[in-house]
């Protein structure tokens, strides 16, 4: 007796091999021979809209895992809208612009990048992320991802530039674009401002200074005690290499500042810090001349220790007593908060 006729089993249509290398791209195939996509949007049209407009990829390289995982993340959400009865619709994508792609093209020019004109260089760029566009789209659509694949929107077709000229027109009849300056992450290589994402740092071990900067206006301006002496405000820096940048110290305007004596020389630094200070550098004796604000001292000059240009004492509330002197060296050109002051 077959046994196996006597077993109650459960029947299925589908085969008890999976085969993917084979299956996976007969279905793909008969989703797009079918419009799937396109029937799914029809059937619910008239019903509450739902429309997935995605977040571009960039057009340079292969697709990666974090590319899957983005999009297929996407494709449920959109399946499932859909089969919960909403008009739904998946946009999908290309950002076409910027460095990344402007670097690969200058590796295939080589040496003639510099000969290369603005327009030829545009042109070969629209024609890589075009080569990507390509790739991308048959990579999205071998993970069964469902969407208008034939229309996507690409940030450099010309329609999609004007009409970012467009909305960047009303933002400046509405009077919210304006100019300004502040200091940018700067490329020498590729010669373009960086976004601070693009920046990476090598690891460089520098070692911490502290520097005299002579006060350049009568001494009796920052305290009477001070008449005739020879005055230095001293900064700290963890950055030794910013200090042909300086064009200024910041004190803290609640703080208490303290001028001590040594050797000869009056330096300047906050009270909270002076013990620590005349600890690091080696003042086994020293006097208290004066204590004072820095209120009034606000656009006081010193000078640059060896270039002689002037260095504005000026007033900010990010000054700490954790380290250094209460002194902030301020180079504008190195960090946005220094430029701000």
């Amino acid at each position: 007796m077959d046994y196996k006729t006597t077993l109650n089993l459960p029947q299925t249509g589908f085969p008890m091999r999976a085969n993917l290398t084979q299956r996976e791209p007969e279905i793909l195939s008969r989703w797009e021979n079918e419009r799937l996509y396109h029937r799914m949007v029809e059937k619910r049209r008239g019903n509450p809209k739902f429309v997935l407009h995605d977040g571009p990829p960039y057009a340079n390289g292969h697709i990666h895992i974090g590319h899957a995982l983005n999009k297929l993340l996407k494709d449920i959400i959109v399946k499932y809208r859909g089969m919960s009865g909403a008009w739904a619709e998946y946009i999908p994508g290309w950002d076409c612009h910027g460095l990344p792609i402007e670097h690969q093209v200058d590796k295939t020019l080589g040496g003639r990048k510099e000969s290369v004109t603005t327009e030829e260089k545009r042109r070969l760029c629209r024609d890589y992320a075009t080569k990507f566009i390509d790739i991308q789209r048959e990579e999205f659509r071998r993970l069964g991802i469902l969407g208008d694949w034939e229309n996507p929107y690409r940030t450099m077709t010309f329609d999609y530039e004007a009409g970012i000229l467009r909305e960047f027109g009303r933002f400046v009849e509405t009077g919210a674009v304006y100019k300004g300056t502040k200091p940018v992450y700067w490329c020498l290589t590729c010669r373009t401002a960086l976004a601070e994402a693009e920046v990476e740092y090598a690891d460089h071990t520098s070692p911490s200074i502290y520097v005299k900067f002579p006060f350049a206006d009568p001494p009796e301006r920052i305290h009477p005690a001070l008449a005739g002496k020879k005055v230095s405000f001293v900064i700290w820096t963890t950055t030794p290499w910013t200090t042909p940048s300086n064009l200024g110290i910041a004190l803290h305007p609640e703080y208490s500042y303290v001028a001590i004596e040594a050797d000869g020389e009056v330096l300047v630094v906050a009270e909270g810090l002076a013990e620590r200070f005349a600890s690091e550098v080696g003042l086994s004796e020293f006097s208290r001349l004066a204590t004072f604000g820095a209120g009034h001292l606000e656009r006081l000059r010193c000078l640059h220790p060896f270039l002689g240009s002037d260095s504005l004492l000026v007033l900010g509330d990010y000054v700490t007593l954790e380290a250094g002197t209460g002194c902030v060296h301020t180079a504008p050109g190195h960090g946005r908060e220094d430029y701000e002051t």
